[in-house]
């Protein structure tokens, strides 16, 4: 049987995934643009790396420093999906944003 310290790690740990699923599904219904903190990214000079750490699947895009625009792409919990990197001309990632794929 778990000690009890690390079954309040488990119940706040699941609690705090909870919230933020709760979280990410209303903003993205609210139509912000926003995406959940449960969502990262991972930039190198030939690919981003979206990396989707939420419980519940989140559609997004990447912003770069000369406003390319990149395909919406939907991320499934615990999946990743690739974007073109910075390249050789340093166009840096300056986040990432929600969005709605195409059809």
């Amino acid at each position: 049987m778990p000690s009890l310290q690390l079954r309040a790690v488990l119940a706040t740990t699941a609690v705090a995934g909870l919230l933020t699923a709760l979280s990410a599904g209303h903003a993205m219904a609210d139509g912000d643009s926003t995406v959940p903190e449960c969502v990262h990214h991972h930039s190198d000079w030939r690919y981003t790396s979206v990396v989707n750490d939420c419980a519940v699947t989140v559609d997004v895009t990447v912003e770069y420093t000369d406003g390319q625009t990149v395909p919406c792409r939907t991320v499934a919990p615990g999946a990743w999906a690739t974007f073109p990197g910075y390249g050789t001309t340093s166009n840096y990632v300056t986040g990432l944003r929600a969005c709605t794929p195409a059809s």
